[in-house]
């Protein structure tokens, strides 16, 4: 049996025969030419030719001001590529992705391309578990700011966080390996002032170092920084791409959860007609390619995506769904889906008054992510991670934040800075 990979787009026309341009697009990405071949060509090349599988045509109507376009779902033989993400995305998008105004909007996968990507490692209950903490959604802060300072500096900022009562502290995706602050030093002086944070907070933390250097060297720094007491990473994903990330996922040596960051999605998802969807490249492949925690820009807060698209990829990182991943002609439900789901993270510009909302979107299963909401807080950075879970606290218990703050002066110092929105 034939197993198919589906790639579906949208391609935007206003006068496009998108029958034609459909089956433009099975052919020229596989076989290259079919009504040109001899019969007897034809029988030897059948097993690689890509199908069409729906064209849904979208006609704007009376003074709409929407465009016309087509959502194209094409199926691409396995047989024709290798199992792994460079290939499938060259197969299926890359000279196509510079061919007018179209978008990948959704891929699914035959059983046996699955079948090659055991996914995170951890995932959402695996990162529950290290930490204990089940019955509530995840706090997570970021150094702010990194560059220039040496190890007591960073080792204060950490304690300073991990005080505060969070679960998690990310290094900034933009903290490369430098001479004041190696990453093995780094770790060391971090944990250090973990352990000091957890005597006063009871609380077990996580904290993510940012992985970086050479392709060739990620795994050997990974190692590095595990052999230092590193209990997560952080791993610019888009830069170096899925494969990186897969690599380390799978490495038996990498024993640690890798969080994704999305840095580089801004250049992919963001158009309309043109581009990876981000429920593709934000959810889908990432969770694919094995990461445990997935970064990506809320509809909130500083750098905001609309809330369709954050509902998308929340969808992706958790569904269980086999349909929603798995692709077959026989059959839509042929194998079951073993990805474990991954932690979603919207993120950027989140202050406390923004837990309702996040809460009231994602439930409980997801990480509340601040930078300067716990940094800036007005009684200093203690404060600003005790403000959140005070907010956290009052959302779970189903209580107003304002009533909550009556009797929390964190939270009532952090309405009073940055409000509560509805």
């Amino acid at each position: 049996m034939i197993e198919y990979c589906v790639a579906t787009y949208r391609c935007y026309d206003d006068k496009a025969d998108f029958e034609k341009k459909a089956t433009g697009i099975a052919v020229g990405l596989t076989v290259g030419s079919w009504t040109d071949l001899p019969e007897a060509r034809k029988t030897e090349m059948e097993k690689h030719l890509g199908r069409v599988v729906s064209i849904e045509i979208h006609e704007p109507s009376g003074d709409s001001v929407d465009k016309r376009y087509a959502d194209i779902a094409i199926a691409y033989p396995d047989v024709n590529f290798s199992r792994d993400i460079p290939a499938l995305l060259v197969t299926v998008f890359g000279k196509l992705s510079m061919d007018g105004q179209i978008k990948l909007i959704d891929l699914k996968f035959s059983s046996s391309f699955l079948s090659a990507f055991p996914g995170p490692k951890f995932g959402m209950q695996g990162v529950r578990d290290l930490l204990g903490v089940h019955n509530r959604p995840l706090l997570m802060s970021i150094f702010k700011s990194v560059i220039g300072h040496d190890l007591a500096g960073l080792r204060e900022q950490f304690y300073l966080q991990a005080a505060g009562g969070v679960d998690l502290i990310k290094d900034d995706e933009i903290l490369f390996e430098n001479p004041l602050t190696p990453i093995e030093q780094r770790v060391s002086v971090c944990l250090e002032a973990a352990h000091q944070a957890s005597e006063r907070t009871g609380q077990k933390l996580l904290y993510a170092a940012n992985l970086t250097g050479s392709t060739a060297r990620l795994a050997e720094q990974a190692r590095k920084a595990i052999s230092a007491g590193a209990n997560a990473l952080l791993f610019n994903v888009l830069a170096y791409g899925y494969d990186a990330l897969h690599e380390l996922a799978t490495d038996p040596e990498v024993s640690v959860p890798i969080m994704a960051h999305p840095a580089m999605a801004g250049a992919l998802y963001p158009a309309p007609n043109h581009g990876i969807g981000a429920s593709v490249l934000l959810g889908k492949l990432m969770r694919l390619a094995g990461a445990d925690i997935v970064l990506f820009p809320s509809p909130y807060g500083s750098v905001v995506m609309p809330k369709a698209d954050n509902m998308a990829i929340q969808h992706a990182l958790l569904t269980n769904k086999s349909e929603d991943y798995l692709f077959s002609f026989n059959s839509s439900n042929d194998a079951a889906l073993s990805l474990a789901p991954s932690f979603p993270v919207p993120s950027a510009g989140i202050h406390p008054g923004l837990v309702p909302l996040i809460l009231r979107d994602f439930g409980t299963d997801v990480i509340v992510n601040a930078g300067g909401g716990i940094h800036g807080h007005a009684m200093g950075t203690i404060a600003g991670g005790q403000a959140f879970r005070q907010a956290i606290d009052a959302t779970t218990q189903g209580i107003s934040l304002q009533d909550y703050a009556l009797s929390h002066p964190e939270l009532k110092a952090a309405i009073e800075q940055w409000g509560v929105k509805q």
